[in-house]
Formats: structure tokens, C-alpha cells, sequence
């Protein structure tokens, strides 16, 4: 099914969860999932009302549709019904169904379909408003019976309205649903999945049938981005220390964002110093390297990373409904920076034999964007899934594996491997490209002549490629001598001197490269120049006056 394109694997919680935050808010307010009565018992009030006005509703298909819980589905009611308006809104007064703290977390959002309901003014969300949201979305994700719940509010208002159609088995399985704790896993797993099949119905009578749905989807997740920042594990971690008392001194905020490839450091670089005035060089009079001691140049990287990453972060709204441009973006130039940051650490490493990988990471890493940045977004989702394929595809090789010849470890690396190719445990959905690249096998040489890198790829790339392939006149200049003795007619031998290290040009083209590659992501991502220009200012400072950097911790 997947290889022909009929299967179809759907974000519920992306698209549809935004169009029953009511309902999701609600249940979470409560802490209980046996809440959700309350709502049928609305419906049932909503559908008498709706009786009563003189004359019978003509489309009772339609009205329970518009009572599944939806934002979108009230909005419609009340276009076709104006009377409807008020009913819904006593109605759910009358069944305690929007209590101040749904009705504040509900009234946060901008652009919210039936905004009438609540009848409150959009307001900025506090504390308690986003505290509340957080547990609604935490439980809608994690609990496959709150899932359920949720998503059995349209069978429960199909019923109420009598338009519900369904087998004999799956009626009894639903009739003391969810009060059943004998059979509510089974009837979990069904609500779910005629949830799914009826929404593909849908769509199939009418295509456009969710389009006001995805719109306020959209909204609700990039709002969220301007309300609320990033966080990461090693922060929870952090805080959760803090909290238990562990480690003496407390946790300092700037430990939380700065980049680090470890607790601590072993090396040690004190020593390492270029006298400017005797070795001159352009590229030390970038702004990127000026005034920095090649000992310096590891945290001139790791600073550059952090003004990157909170300008990302700090760049509103960040598209959260598609965030995949972004993602891919931050990626690229993350792994980009983590090699810089690395091999700057390593003084013998800046040489051309044993840190052409370096340089050659950067160029790939712009090349690739600035292609991609020509293209449709959908690019960028060709471009995880051609990755996850290629993890799915690892994963079944390193299977082949006799377990005795796995060192230790190595069993849970390939269990980490198929994670990553986010295949599904049952169904197998996730298509393995063969082709040597995610853009339909295009080289990378001619994704840079597409985009006028041409010349970058030759004279930067592509020299460096004939190091990290091994091609013959990099392993004859490297890796071998000439034997001197005569009778041997020189030939060649191994050589046991390594090449020599503590290249600090090269080192300072990798920032300088590394530098562009992120100005060129955040021009591509559309972010505002001033705010870039801020972010990076401290680059521009008197040479070495450090102090006069802005420190303030990412948000």
C-alpha cells in the first residue's frame, strides 16, 4: 500500500487535535477522561433544542457532525442555523463546560474559530493558561484512551442524532463504552480506528471538507512558538537537580545554553599562540577570527552556535505546523558546527590530510541549502524521508548480523537506527530510495551549479572529497614515502610520520565558512537582517573585548 501511494499515514494531533482543544482542554481541567459525559450530555440538550425551534432539522447528519467536538464544526452549525449560536453556548453554560479556566485557555488564541463561544476578548495566555494546554496536548499524545475519548465524540453525537450506522459486534462493544473497563482497550482501539476511516470518508466526498480545520491548526501551533520557547532535556535535567538539592553552587542559566560536547574539557590549548604581527594573514582580519588566539578559536565557534541557535529559537512565529524547512535548516548547520567545534579542539587536525572532512561538511551543508531553498518546501520533506528510508535500510542490514559477532552495545545502536527511520511497528510504510541522493539522485555538483556554486564546489569540495575518498594522489602525498634505499628502485612505503597539525588558517577558514553557512540559513529562512545583525553583533566589537558581548541567556 505504501509503495503505491494508496496509504496514507495522518498527523491527528497536528491536524486535528488544534479543532478539539475545547473538549481536549476541558477533560484535562476535570483530570478525568469519564468527563467527556458531560459533553454527550450536551449534545443531547443541543439536538432537543435544536427540535424544538418548529422545524425538524432537515440534515441530522450534518448537526452531529457539527456536535463532534470540533471548533470548526460549532462555527459551521451557527452559519446554517443562527439560532444555534446561543443554544450552544447556554447549553454548555448550563453543563459546566466551560469553566474559567478552559474558557481562559480557549480565549489565548488569535483567529479561533468560534470565538463567540467563550464570549471573551482574545488575551495574551498566562502561566495557568499555557500549564493547562500543556497538560491537555501531553495527555491527548500520550494516552491512547484519552485519544479515544476524544476522538468518540462524533460516534456519541452521530447516536444522540440517530444517524449512527455500524456493525452489530461494534455496537455492543461500544454500548457501556467507556465505562467498561473489561472491554475499553478493545474499544479504544476501534473508536480509533473508525475515528481515521470516517475522516478518509470524508475527505473522499469532499476534499476540502477540513481545510477550515487545518488553517486554525496552523495557527494554533505557530502561536504556540510566539507564547512559548524551546526547551531541551539537559534543561529538564538541570532543573530537575536543582529541584532535588544535587550539585552545590545551583545550575547557572548560561551552562543551560552554551555548546559543549562534554561536562568538561580535556584539552588543553593554553599554550597554543600565533604572534599576529610576525604570521599576517586576511583571515584573521575577519570579523569571525579577528583578534582570536588560536587557542580561542574552538569557543569563537561554540559562541557563534549559541547567537545561531537563539535567533532560530528567538525568531517568531517558528512554523511548528510545518516545521521541516526549519528543522532541516538547523540540522544541517548543527552538524556542521558540532564538526568545526571538534576538530578545533584537535590541533592535529588542522592539516589538509586529516581535516579535509571538516571543510568538505561546511560546503556540502550550504550547497544543500541554498539548492533546497530553490525548490518546493516539499523538498524538505523528501529530504528526512529519503533519510529515514536510508536508516530503515541500515537497520535491516546490520539485522542480518550473527548476534556473535555484535560487540557490546552494538544491539541497542541498531535498535536506535530503526528508530529513526520512524517506520511504523505494524504497518510497514517508511519507502527505501536506492538513489545515491534524496533529490531524485541529483550530484551534489549539479544542485551547485543550479544555484551558482559551481566554483565553490570545485576548488573547496571537491579537492577535499579526493582526501576523504582516499584517491590515489592523496594517499601517495599522505600516507606514503619513497623508500631510499637504491636497490629498491624507490618505491613506495608506508610512512610512519604523521602530517603535521596546527594549520591556524585552515582552522580560521572553517569559523569563516561556518559563519556563512549560518548567515545564509537565517537569510534563507526568512528571518528579520536587523535581528540577525543584532544577534552577531558582538562579532563586530574591538578585537578581543570580550566583555562588551551580550551574554543574556537564550530564551
Amino acid at each position: 500500500m505504501a509503495a503505491t501511494g494508496v496509504l496514507k499515514m495522518g498527523d491527528w494531533i497536528r491536524d486535528d487535535l488544534p479543532d478539539l482543544l475545547w473538549p481536549a482542554l476541558y477533560l484535562a481541567h476535570k483530570d478525568t477522561t469519564h468527563a467527556a459525559r458531560d459533553f454527550v450530555r450536551w449534545q443531547e440538550d443541543v439536538l432537543a433544542d435544536l427540535d424544538a425551534l418548529g422545524e425538524p432539522i432537515e440534515d441530522r447528519g450534518f448537526v452531529a457532525e457539527c456536535l463532534n467536538g470540533r471548533l470548526t464544526g460549532l462555527e459551521r452549525l451557527a452559519e446554517r442555523i443562527p439560532e444555534a449560536k446561543d443554544i450552544l453556548v447556554r447549553r454548555a453554560g448550563d453543563r459546566g463546560l466551560l469553566p474559567e479556566p478552559v474558557a481562559s485557555a480557549l480565549t489565548a488564541f488569535p483567529q479561533r474559530p468560534a470565538e463567540w463561544l467563550t464570549g471573551c476578548e482574545q488575551s495574551v495566555p498566562e502561566m495557568t493558561d499555557l500549564r493547562l494546554l500543556s497538560k491537555a496536548v501531553q495527555e491527548a499524545v500520550t494516552d491512547g484512551h484519552r485519544e479515544a475519548v476524544l476522538k468518540c465524540l462524533q460516534i456519541w453525537a452521530a447516536v444522540q442524532a440517530g444517524t449512527f450506522r455500524s456493525d452489530e459486534m461494534t455496537i455492543e462493544l461500544l454500548k457501556f463504552y467507556p465505562n467498561d473497563a473489561g472491554s475499553r482497550p478493545h474499544a479504544d482501539t476501534v473508536v480509533r480506528a473508525s475515528w481515521g476511516a470516517s475522516r478518509g470518508a470524508r475527505l473522499m466526498r469532499d476534499e476540502h471538507c477540513f481545510d477550515a480545520a487545518l488553517a486554525w491548526s496552523r495557527v494554533f501551533w505557530d502561536f504556540n512558538s510566539m507564547t512559548t520557547k524551546c526547551v531541551r532535556r539537559r534543561d529538564l535535567e538541570a532543573r530537575k537537580a536543582a529541584e532535588e538539592g544535587r550539585g552545590a553552587g545551583g545550575v547557572q542559566e548560561e551552562d543551560l545554553v552554551r555548546v559543549t560536547d562534554g561536562e568538561t574539557d580535556p584539552l588543553d590549548l593554553s599554550t597554543f599562540t600565533v604572534d599576529e604581527d610576525h604570521d599576517q594573514s586576511w583571515m584573521s582580519q575577519l570579523p569571525e577570527t579577528s583578534g582570536v588566539q588560536p587557542k580561542d578559536l574552538r569557543q569563537r565557534a561554540m559562541d557563534m552556535m549559541r547567537s545561531y541557535v537563539e535567533e532560530l529559537e528567538t525568531g517568531r512565529p517558528f512554523r511548528l505546523y510545518d516545521p521541516a524547512p526549519q528543522e532541516v535548516h538547523a540540522g544541517l548547520v548543527s552538524r556542521a558546527a558540532r564538526e568545526v567545534i571538534t576538530a578545533l579542539g584537535a590541533p592535529d587536525l588542522w592539516c589538509t590530510e586529516h581535516g579535509s572532512h571538516v571543510g568538505r561538511v561546511v560546503v556540502e551543508s550550504r550547497i544543500v541549502l541554498a539548492w533546497m531553498s530553490t525548490q518546493d518546501d516539499d523538498i524538505y520533506r523528501a529530504y528526512k524521508e529519503y533519510g529515514a528510508g536510508k536508516a530503515k535500510l541500515y537497520s535491516r542490514i546490520a539485522q542480518e548480523l550473527p548476534s556473535e559477532w555484535l560487540v557490546r552495545g552494538a544491539s541497542e545502536a541498531i535498535e536506535q537506527i530503526e528508530k529513526l527511520s520512524h517506520n511504523h511497528d505494524i504497518v510497514d510504510h517508511v519507502v527505501v530510495d536506492t538513489r545515491s541522493t534524496f533529490a531524485e539522485g541529483k550530484p551534489l555538483r549539479v544542485m551547485a551549479d543550479e544555484v551558482g556554486m559551481l566554483d565553490l564546489y570545485r576548488h573547496s569540495y571537491q579537492l577535499q572529497s579526493g582526501v576523504t575518498h582516499s584517491e590515489w594522489w592523496s594517499v601517495e602525498e599522505h600516507a606514503m614515502e619513497r623508500c631510499m634505499n637504491i636497490l629498491h628502485r624507490g618505491h613506495l612505503i608506508p610512512s610512519l610520520s604523521l602530517s603535521y597539525g596546527g594549520n591556524v588558517d585552515l582552522a580560521r577558514s572553517w569559523i569563516i565558512g561556518l559563519y556563512g553557512l549560518m548567515r545564509m540559513s537565517l537569510q534563507l529562512l526568512g528571518t528579520n537582517e536587523e535581528a540577525v545583525a543584532e544577534a552577531f553583533a558582538w562579532l563586530h566589537n574591538h578585537p578581543g573585548d570580550e566583555e562588551h558581548r551580550d551574554d543574556t541567556p537564550a530564551t
